[in-house]
C-alpha cells in the first residue's frame, strides 16, 4: 500500500497552519530516531473522535510515527518557540523535547495539534537530551484522561510508545514518547516571546492567528485584540474554577503552561488533593508554595497580567490608554472566577438558586474541613449520599450546626429534594485519580511491565460520577503516613 493510501485509510488529514506564521515562531526539525519503538497504550476513543481509523493505526508505521521515527506525508516537524515566567523569573524557552507533527483536520472541520513529547533534542533544549521517561508520560495519559472525564478542558493523550532506549535522570529509566492532542499549543509564553523578540507586526500576526483559530467571533470587533484578552481571561477564570472544584493542583503554573485555548496543559508535577488544605503543594520544586492549591486563582490572574503586558502595543497607540484597557480586563478575572467557583460550589451542595449568605455557608464548610483534616472529595460524596462516616468532622458539634443551616437553606429553594440530590450527584465526582492509585499503576507498568493496573484505573476514571460498588476501592484515600507525597516534573 502506498503512503498516500495508508494516510487516507488511517484518516489522517494534515494541515500546517502554524508554519504560515513568521519564521521566528518555530524551527524546522530533523527527526531524532529511537532504537526500537513499541506501542504501550493507544486511546481508541480519542482516535475515533479525531476521525481516525483505529484498526488502520495498529501497525509498525503508526508506531514509528508516534515515536518520532517516521514523518507522515502532509506533516511537518517543527518545534515551537516561546518564553515564560518560570516561578516568577522570565526566560527564553521553547519546545525543548517536543515536536509538532502538524494539525489534524477532523471530519467536523475541527483542528487539533498532534505533538510528540519526549521526541528528542530541539534548538530550544538548553542542554537537555529532549527525551522523556515512561512513568511521566503514562502519568500524563492517566491525568489528562481523568480530567477529560471530569468535564475539565484539557489536552489529551493519543498514544504512548517506549523508545527502546534508556534515559538518565537520577537513575536509568526506560524512554518513552507521548502523542499529545491539543486545540493548540499557543501559550501566554508565546505572546511574551513575540513581544520580547519580535516586531509589532510579528505580534499582530500571532494575535490574528490566535483569534482566527480560537475566537473567530471576535475578529470583526472594534478592538479585536482587547476582545482576545477578554476571551482568554474568561476562559481561564472558568478553567481554574473547575480545577478548584475537584481539588486539582497543577503544580507548575508558569506562564508557558497557560494555554490560550482554555485547556489544561503540561501535566508535570500535578496531583489531586486528598485532605483539604489550601496550602497543599505536591511539586518537589515548589519549595515556597507559589503554586499551592489556594494560590492557583491568584497565579492565574498574575499570568494573565503578563499576557496583557505583551498585548499592550496592539491595544492602543497611546501606552497609558493601553495599560488602562488591560487593567480593566484583568480586574474582571477574580469576579469571574468567584462567580464560576461559587456557582460550582452551590451545585456541589445541591443549591439551584442564589442567596447572599451562600458564600459564608461554603466558607464555613471548607474551614471545618481544613480544621478536621477531612478528605475533600469524600466529604462532598458523603453529603451527596447522605452517608456520613464516623470521623472527626461529621462527629463535631460545629458540623452538626452547619448541616442544619445547609438543610434549611436547601428547603428555601423551589424544586424537589430529589432534583437537589441529582444536582449533587452530577457535581461531586465519586472518583478522582488518587495519587496513591496513580503511583500504584505507574509502578506496575514501569517496574513490572504490567499495564493491567493502569487499564483498570483508566476504566474506573472514565465514569467518575458513576456510583458503583465495584469502584469502591478507588474511592479510598491513602493510609496516612509521616512522609509527604511529592511529585516531579519528569523532564
Amino acid at each position: 500500500m502506498t503512503e498516500n493510501k495508508a494516510i487516507r485509510k488511517a484518516g489522517w488529514n494534515w494541515d500546517n497552519s502554524y508554519t504560515k506564521l513568521p519564521d521566528l515562531f518555530y524551527s524546522k526539525l530533523h527527526l531524532n530516531l529511537v532504537s526500537s519503538p513499541k506501542l504501550v497504550i493507544f486511546n481508541t476513543s480519542l482516535a475515533e473522535s479525531l476521525g481516525l481509523n483505529v484498526q488502520a493505526l495498529q501497525n509498525e508505521e503508526s508506531t514509528a510515527m508516534f515515536a518520532g521515527n517516521h514523518m507522515p506525508e502532509g506533516g511537518l516537524a517543527i518545534a515551537q518557540a516561546y518564553a515564560g515566567h518560570q516561578f516568577g523569573h522570565f526566560t527564553m524557552l521553547g519546545d525543548g523535547r517536543a515536536l509538532l507533527l502538524g494539525e489534524q483536520m477532523t471530519p467536523d472541520g475541527e483542528r487539533f495539534d498532534i505533538q510528540l513529547k519526549g521526541s528528542g533534542r530541539t534548538p530550544y533544549s538548553r542542554g537537555g537530551d529532549g527525551r522523556a521517561a515512561l512513568g511521566p508520560m503514562l502519568r500524563e495519559y492517566i491525568i489528562s484522561e481523568a480530567m477529560h472525564a471530569l468535564g475539565i478542558p484539557t489536552t489529551r493523550s493519543l498514544a504512548v510508545v517506549t523508545s527502546g532506549d534508556t534515559i538518565f535522570r537520577e537513575t536509568e529509566l526506560p524512554g518513552a514518547v507521548l502523542t499529545r492532542v491539543a486545540a493548540s499549543h499557543l501559550r501566554v509564553g508565546t505572546f511574551q516571546y513575540a513581544a520580547h523578540w519580535g516586531t509589532r507586526e510579528d505580534l499582530r500576526t500571532l494575535a490574528d492567528y490566535t483569534l482566527q483559530r480560537h475566537y473567530p467571533e471576535a475578529v470583526d470587533d472594534d478592538n479585536r485584540y482587547l476582545s482576545l484578552l477578554r476571551e482568554v481571561v474568561r476562559q481561564q477564570a472558568a478553567l481554574i474554577a473547575k480545577w478548584q472544584l475537584v481539588g486539582f493542583i497543577h503544580g507548575v503554573m508558569n506562564t508557558d503552561n497557560m494555554a490560550l485555548s482554555g485547556e489544561t496543559i503540561d501535566y508535570g508535577p500535578c496531583a489531586f488533593m486528598d485532605v483539604y488544605n489550601p496550602a497543599t503543594v505536591f511539586s518537589s520544586i515548589d519549595i515556597q508554595g507559589r503554586y499551592a492549591y489556594g494560590n492557583q486563582p491568584h497565579i492565574g490572574a498574575w499570568n494573565l497580567a503578563r499576557f496583557a503586558e505583551s498585548l499592550l502595543p496592539l491595544l492602543h497607540d497611546e501606552q497609558k490608554q493601553a495599560i488602562r484597557l488591560a487593567e480593566d480586563e484583568i480586574a474582571n478575572f477574580h469576579e469571574l472566577f468567584e462567580q464560576h467557583w461559587l456557582s460550582g460550589m452551590r451545585a456541589k451542595l445541591g443549591l439551584f438558586n442564589e442567596e447572599q449568605q451562600d458564600q459564608s455557608l461554603v466558607d464555613d464548610l471548607l474551614r471545618l474541613m481544613e480544621q478536621y483534616q477531612a478528605d475533600y472529595t469524600n466529604t462532598f460524596l458523603a453529603l451527596t449520599s447522605e452517608k456520613l462516616e464516623d470521623n472527626a468532622l461529621f462527629g463535631a458539634t460545629e458540623f452538626t450546626r452547619w448541616q442544619e443551616r445547609w438543610q434549611v437553606r436547601r428547603s428555601r429553594q423551589q424544586g424537589s429534594y430529589a432534583s437537589s440530590q441529582e444536582l449533587m450527584r452530577s457535581s461531586n465526582p465519586v472518583l478522582i485519580p488518587r495519587n496513591h492509585r496513580v503511583e500504584e499503576a505507574l509502578e506496575a507498568a514501569v517496574q513490572q511491565g504490567d499495564l493491567s493496573v493502569m487499564k483498570r484505573l483508566l476504566e474506573a476514571l472514565a465514569s467518575p460520577f458513576e456510583h458503583a460498588s465495584e469502584k469502591a476501592e478507588y474511592c479510598q484515600p491513602p493510609v496516612l503516613s509521616g512522609r509527604a507525597y511529592r511529585t516531579f516534573c519528569g523532564t
